[in-house]
């Protein structure tokens, strides 16, 4: 497992390095070595019967809103995939899905640690904070593509508010069917969380040290840093203190 998150974050430090097509083979490998590290740990953590249900209801949900998504407008706003991301299933490429996977598995370890009863509110949150990192450097890469006026995300000018407001709905809706559906309960003998809390942090402080200082959009990272910062201090905070 140590070695598959490696190979993602060691793809993940080399993003603002490429160009071209070099970049857009990276780009796609990062989701699927995250989401494989992420899918991984969930085995070992918990067992069989979370992880295909993580994978199946993750990969589902996430396809279907964005199918959603394409077609309506409903719940992000209006946009469309970019042919670079590769093959798609009625709009949708194949790859998307699996950046929800990537995240879904080590923030719902955090909601069910620190939130209580709110885990979908928590996780939720968490989700829309994150995509304040992602939103704007795939639009910056030419990824996908928004069509709107009106409001927008603070210091994202090319994203719609509407986006934030999606995210934050899907991410509740999603968290909410996953601490119904998954096992809590961890194997006798299992991987640890350092995995997911390294995972966690490591997006914090990528996504604030990129754009500070290879994206120069410290808005970005302002915006990011203090939203997807309220649900990871809080976290690092329960494990600091201990409690089983």
């Amino acid at each position: 497992m140590g070695l598959i998150l490696g190979v993602a974050i060691v793809l993940q430090i080399s993003y603002p390095l490429l160009d071209g097509e070099a970049l857009r083979i990276v780009t796609i490998s990062t989701v699927y070595w995250s989401a494989g590290a992420m899918a991984l740990h969930a085995l070992l953590a918990y067992g069989l019967k979370y992880a295909y249900r993580y994978l199946g209801a993750t990969v589902i949900f996430a396809f279907l809103i964005e199918l959603m998504g394409v077609k309506t407008g409903w719940p992000f706003g209006t946009y469309s995939y970019d042919a670079s991301l590769g093959r798609t299933l009625a709009g949708v490429p194949f790859v998307v899905p699996f950046a929800w996977v990537m995240m879904a598995h080590p923030l719902l370890v955090a909601a069910r640690r620190v939130s209580g009863s709110w885990v979908f509110l928590y996780g939720g949150f968490a989700l829309a904070a994150w995509d304040l990192f992602l939103d704007p450097q795939m639009v910056s890469a030419g990824r996908w593509h928004w069509t709107f006026t009106g409001a927008h995300v603070p210091f994202q000018p090319e994203i719609p508010l509407s986006n934030a407001f999606g995210w934050l709905l899907a991410g509740m809706a999603l968290m909410a069917i996953l601490n119904q559906i998954l096992p809590r309960d961890r194997r006798r003998d299992s991987a640890s969380f350092g995995a997911t809390d390294f995972y966690l942090a490591w997006t914090y402080f990528a996504g604030i040290v990129s754009n500070v200082f290879f994206f120069s959009r410290p808005g970005v990272a302002l915006i990011g840093g203090i939203c997807f910062g309220a649900i990871w201090i809080p976290y690092v905070f329960s494990r600091w203190l201990g409690r089983p």
